[in-house]
């Protein structure tokens, strides 16, 4: 008895070869795709070409735009990838007219600095010197003559409770309204429990500490409408007043 010999079916063997080439073609596509990837990877963070050109910067007034750019420090051409901001807004940080900077990428080759300056509200009389108090009680710079718009303040601490005293009279400045804040003339810090604000026309006022100080500054402006030499707002809800 003779055996039957099998022959393949000619459309499995087309089905096979179809099969393995679209594997081949799938392979060849996502290997063409890794390559374009790693190229633009290697543009982006390996070279210049997309790399800094152009640094803007905002917000800079009394300090100049050529200050602000030297301290950020950013290599001509740096990868824009591979910059580190936080690095570059630390140092900008660092120039004692600026109180915060944040710092940005402006695709394809620029970098934007915004920077926030310190303002004064008052001068302090420290070392021989007149310095320039902020909002946030940091002093950062020096005058040769007090500007006549700023309250002057004076401190009886040294070392760090002058630092906090400072802290707490910028407190207490930022919270006068522009009406009290004109007729300002000298802060006492004998500690940081014990402001005391002298107005233009020699009165005084007791504050105590910067705690409260925004109601203290509502009641000192219902206070002011009365005649008198000392005003005492220690106690925002029993404020007391001296002819």
């Amino acid at each position: 008895m003779s055996s039957a010999t099998s022959v393949p079916d000619p459309r499995f063997s087309r089905r096979r070869w179809v099969n393995r080439f679209a594997r081949l073609r799938l392979l060849w596509v996502l290997l063409g795709a890794v390559a374009v990837l790693g190229l633009v990877g290697w543009v982006v963070w390996g070279t210049s070409a997309l790399g800094v050109r152009h640094v803007v910067v905002d917000g800079a007034a009394a300090i100049s735009q050529d200050q602000v750019v030297a301290a950020a420090a950013i290599g001509d051409g740096t990868p824009l990838a591979k910059l580190d901001v936080d690095a570059v807004a630390a140092r900008v940080e660092s120039l004692p007219l600026v109180a915060n900077a944040s710092v940005r990428r402006d695709w394809p080759r620029s970098v934007v600095i915004s920077v926030r300056e310190r303002v004064a509200v008052a001068v302090v009389e420290v070392d021989g010197s007149t310095r320039a108090l902020d909002r946030d009680g940091v002093l950062f710079r020096a005058y040769d003559k007090a500007p006549p718009e700023l309250p002057v303040v004076r401190l009886a601490a040294s070392g760090d409770a002058a630092d906090e005293a400072m802290r707490e009279v910028a407190t207490v400045v930022r919270s006068l309204d522009e009406q009290i804040s004109r007729r300002l003339e000298r802060v006492r810090a004998a500690s940081m429990d014990s402001i005391i604000l002298k107005l233009t026309d020699g009165a005084l006022v007791r504050w105590g500490s910067a705690a409260d100080s925004g109601q203290k500054a509502l009641v000192l402006a219902q206070l002011l409408k009365q005649d008198a030499t000392v005003y005492d707002v220690t106690a925002p809800e029993r404020p007391t007043t001296r002819s």
